[in-house]
């Protein structure tokens, strides 16, 4: 089964053009309609007054190529289909239609399909009479034996430093001097997790897991090598032993995002590379980003280019292109040092018998139900609301057995009991629940009866967690009951609402609130909310005192 989204296979790269175009900020993109086959996206306001740059592809390497098209890069870029040179008519034409009296320059990955197929278009170009002049890219270090490396990444560099050029009005040989110099500048290292996947094909999964290929190709082919980890330093280390040179020139560094790689991911191997001692001395960053990309390979590549004084202008300069991202000087990371602010509620511990066995009775009914409650959670949850609720009762058990608490001072009291749920319950159950305390806690502070303090606290937990009577929670028990003590009803008419509220629950076909909001009504009819329960048996066990 395919990975992607599409329409026709036929029109995928027609129409993801189409896209390009209409999503360019400046409006500056057109297509340059000679032939349905041909596929030429130029400047919308080329005027053929300075030297054309032309460069293209296979298509699949998004935003490359037309995503670089526009003031101060190219001029226009040929595509052809999903890894695969645009034919020399494309080419030709693109030429033909673009050139002016102050030429051409073709900028080429070094690739057989794309040297053969622009070299032939360049030769019938200048037969017809036009000055072309073709730079070819091969910035991949990856095979260093071999007498024609890789086009990958860096020729966005090259296409960088000849855009600024040509931009400023120089001749042709200019613009094939600086391009020429910017190709021997760069190296380029690329590793993946995994290879990508083509239109309407399966590709098997050649890296084990827990491995990176190092040195692959931008269209999937082989690495030179497989390291048997994914640690992200280890791998930048291998990268950047690749690319830097030995010299202590200013440099930059381009890090180019494969396709598949998370920005998380991205913006951590980017620390790495940059936190190296091997990239330092390093002026520029540009990146991370995706800007030559492999479909959706898992991975990224590295670029180190030696700067020249030129080449260092030319990669901060201005530019009206979708795809290209700003040079940034890398400077040392700072921080702001600030005093680390206690949130912790200091009180001072005090005696209330009367206060302490409520205390322990509604720790020991919640460290009692704790296995039947999981049991009741496992039928509609994750089955532990019995264990979460223990564990916060164990807690507030042992520091009443201590004499740390608050006995004496119900607000205090209420207060300390909020901060220990959020810490020791853990999850949204630890947070709602110290939020209750905490609001009623507040509002005993201010001179509200403890009924109406606790009516404030569920008011801020429906407002913070989102349910409501109804949903199939808690609050189902909790509202019912603290309505009940508003109203000056006395605690055994709010144990029994409490429990009508949980009994009520099993027969709530649809939760709108926490993980049984997920399932059917199959799975919940008959049981009740666990929350609900814990609830109605601490009114229980309060009355009973």
């Amino acid at each position: 089964m395919t990975r992607f989204v599409m329409n026709k296979k036929d029109d995928l790269v027609d129409s993801a053009l189409d896209g390009m175009i209409y999503a360019s900020p400046w409006g500056n993109l057109v297509r340059l309609e000679v032939d349905p086959h041909i596929r030429i996206v130029m400047r919308k306001d080329w005027q053929k007054q300075q030297v054309a740059l032309i460069s293209g592809g296979g298509s699949g390497h998004e935003p490359a190529h037309a995503g670089f098209i526009g003031k101060g890069m190219l001029t226009a870029a040929v595509c052809g289909d999903v890894f695969a040179s645009p034919s020399v008519d494309a080419v030709y034409n693109a030429i033909i239609h673009l050139t002016g009296e102050a030429g051409c320059l073709l900028i080429v990955k070094n690739y057989t399909g794309d040297r053969l197929n622009f070299g032939l278009a360049a030769e019938k170009a200048r037969k017809a009479g036009f000055h072309v002049n073709m730079v070819i890219v091969g910035d991949d270090v990856a095979l260093p034996d071999n007498p024609q490396p890789r086009g990958v990444a860096g020729t966005l560099l090259v296409h960088k430093v000849a855009g600024f050029v040509a931009e400023r009005g120089e001749d042709l040989a200019a613009v094939t001097e600086a391009a020429e110099a910017a190709s021997r500048a760069i190296a380029t290292m690329g590793v993946a997790l995994s290879s990508c996947h083509l239109p309407d094909e399966e590709s098997g999964e050649r890296v084990p897991p827990g491995s990176v290929e190092i040195g692959l190709g931008i269209h999937g082919e082989p690495g030179i090598d497989q390291l048997k980890t994914q640690n992200s330093q280890q791998i930048a280390q291998a990268l950047l032993e690749k690319v830097m040179p030995e010299h202590d020139q200013p440099r930059a560094l381009l890090v180019n995002n494969l396709g598949g790689m998370s920005a998380l991911e991205m913006s951590l191997v980017t620390r790495d590379l940059i936190e190296s001692p091997l990239s330092q001395g390093c002026d520029y960053l540009i990146g991370p980003a995706p800007l030559m990309t492999a479909l959706d390979m898992k991975g990224y590549s590295v670029t180190c280019m030696t700067l020249t004084p030129l080449f260092e202008e030319a990669i901060c300069a201005p530019v009206e292109v979708t795809g290209w991202v700003n040079a940034v000087k890398i400077t040392p990371l700072q921080s702001v040092k600030a005093t680390k602010q206690a949130s912790e509620h200091r009180a001072q511990p005090s005696d209330n018998p009367a206060v302490a066995r409520s205390v322990n009775a509604i720790c020991d009914t919640l460290i009692a139900s704790e296995s039947e409650l999981n049991k009741l959670d496992a039928q509609v949850g994750d089955g532990d609301t019995g264990s979460t609720f223990a564990a916060g009762a164990r807690q507030i058990k042992r520091e009443c057995a201590d004499r740390h608490l608050p006995l004496n001072a119900l607000p205090e009291l209420l207060a300390v009991v909020g901060e220990r749920l959020a810490t020791v319950m853990g999850g949204s159950s630890g947070v709602l629940m110290a939020i209750f305390f905490t609001a009623a806690a507040q509002q005993l502070a201010e001179g509200d009866a403890l009924p109406a303090a606790l009516q404030q606290g569920l008011e801020k937990m429906k407002e913070y967690g989102g349910a409501k009577p109804g949903d199939r929670t808690l609050i189902d028990a909790l509202q019912p009951a603290i309505e009940a003590l508003v109203a000056g009803k006395p605690l055994a008419a709010a144990a029994d609402a409490a429990q009508q509220g949980s009994d009520a629950t099993a027969s709530m076909g649809q939760a709108k609130a926490g993980r049984s909001s997920y399932l059917n009504s199959a799975n919940l009819n008959g049981v009740p909310d666990p929350g609900a329960v814990a609830v109605a048996r601490v009114f229980a066990a309060l009355n009973s005192l």
